[in-house]
């Protein structure tokens, strides 16, 4: 008796998926809802109305996906990202430059896992402003309205708190307006000079919730992320087995003859 492939395993196995990433965002709008809104929110409904977003830690191997992601972003958000319209080989040379092991390089996936938004927390490497470190971020244009950008910038607050650091500078173009908005929304300092703005976000210091918010922060994002791997390479088997069966089909047509 031949092995048959034709039944349709794909629905509970996506299913399984989704209702997993689901029990992650419910678990952490239980526990820190509040905290993930941002340090400037008002007291009382903010937990309510937080919405967990996987944000994964990125480490050397993902240098492709970044470059995937900063090359995707159209000529406007290139400018309003860099500061000037950098070429797709300006950005290879940035990704290849990213200092892992020093800085911080957060990430967000879609389902099939492609990179959808990045930030950059780049810590100082002056001694004498060891305790700063200036963030920069991105979003892919379909992703916009969702409040990804804000995410991540509260996200790196968090981990910045947690590294020690007192002062969060953003360098923005002064028509970068959402960048801008979120920045005084956190409380920081907005300076002006004609094209170019300076935000500076005085942070308080870490506490024990930060850091275990942070931790939990980590371990679900990651859970999220292996289930995507998973799911991901569950539709590549899939791909490939419909292939064979192609493959399989064409071979008897053909051994049959005009």
């Amino acid at each position: 008796m031949g092995l048959t492939l034709g039944f349709d395993v794909k629905p509970p196995f996506e299913m399984k998926i989704k209702q997993l990433t689901l029990l992650l965002r419910q678990l952490w709008q239980r526990w820190f809802g509040a905290a993930d809104v941002g340090p400037s929110a008002p007291p009382g409904g903010a937990r309510k109305h937080a919405r967990w977003v996987p944000i994964r830690s990125l480490s050397p191997r993902h240098k492709l996906r970044i470059v995937r992601h900063l090359q995707g972003l159209p000529a406007q958000d290139r400018y309003l990202r860099f500061g000037y319209a950098c070429t797709d080989e300006q950005i290879d040379r940035y990704v290849q430059g990213l200092n892992f092991e020093r800085d911080e390089i957060f990430g967000i996936f879609n389902r099939r896992l492609e990179l959808v938004a990045m930030a950059h927390l780049a810590y100082s490497v002056d001694p004498q402003w060891a305790t700063c470190a200036e963030f920069g971020v991105s979003v892919s244009p379909h992703q916009r309205g969702k409040g990804l950008r804000a995410k991540l910038f509260g996200h790196a607050v968090m981990h910045a708190r947690n590294q020690g650091v007192s002062l969060l500078f953003i360098h923005a173009l002064s028509e970068n307006m959402a960048m801008l908005k979120i920045a005084r929304h956190a409380g920081a300092t907005v300076q002006r000079d004609g094209s170019e703005s300076e935000a500076f976000l005085f942070l308080p210091q870490a506490t024990l919730d930060s850091q275990f918010s942070g931790m939990m922060q980590d371990q679900m994002a990651e859970l999220d992320y292996q289930l995507k791997m998973q799911a991901h390479q569950f539709r590549q088997w899939m791909v490939t087995v419909q292939e064979i069966r192609q493959g399989l089909r064409d071979a008897r047509h053909n051994s049959r003859g005009p």
